[in-house]
């Protein structure tokens, strides 16, 4: 089983910036691709950026495009989301997950998913 733990979550200023980290456990076999999703209450879990784990590629929502990066280094099974520019509708518990298979954008394609961190940013 792999385990995924965020964190890096705050409050901030909009326009301010944060890192999030998703630690994942050392046996990632079979791993191909991991995201981040988050969540606002009254709404649903939306895919913000993935990166392939084994090969170049990465997704990012329009929202977040020119905003976030999203990254990997594979020495310390860490996968980072830089978030610049932050506007208040960014506020919303961000979830990391991994998947093997299926549509980047699908939170179904994703077999494992960490606990989340929130993120809030203030007008």
């Amino acid at each position: 089983r792999v385990q995924l733990v965020e964190s890096g979550g705050s409050s901030v200023q909009a326009g301010g910036s944060l890192r999030l980290s998703c630690a994942t456990s050392a046996n990632t076999y079979g791993i191909n691709f991991m995201g981040w999703f988050r969540q606002a209450p009254g709404k649903e879990r939306e895919g913000v950026a993935t990166i392939a784990t084994r090969a170049l590629g990465t997704y990012y929502a329009d929202s977040v495009k020119g905003r976030f990066t999203i990254s990997r280094d594979n020495a310390k099974n860490t996968v980072y989301l830089q978030m610049n520019n932050l506007k208040p509708e960014d506020t919303a518990m961000y979830y990391c997950a991994a998947g093997s298979a299926g549509r980047w954008t699908d939170p179904g394609a994703y077999r494992y998913w960490g606990q989340g961190t929130q993120v809030t940013v203030s007008s």
